[in-house]
């Protein structure tokens, strides 16, 4: 849980962009929009397996094979 403490004599704006700060370097948007709907666990395994190969194929193109 995030929390942000409002110090003496501080705006409310500059304690909510704080917030925000720590909020999207939490990361919690992102496992919100992952988790808004389901996927299937072989989507999900495809999906892994060609993300994995593609930093293969630009390294192998890289080092010239």
């Amino acid at each position: 849980m995030i929390q942000v403490t409002i110090r003496n004599n501080e705006a409310l704006e500059k304690a909510l962009r704080r917030f925000k700060k720590k909020f999207e370097k939490a990361g919690i948007l992102n496992d919100v929009k992952k988790n808004a709907h389901y996927t299937k666990s072989s989507t999900e395994k495809r999906l892994k397996r060609a993300n994995s190969s593609k930093p293969n194929i630009s390294n192998a193109r890289s080092q010239g094979y």
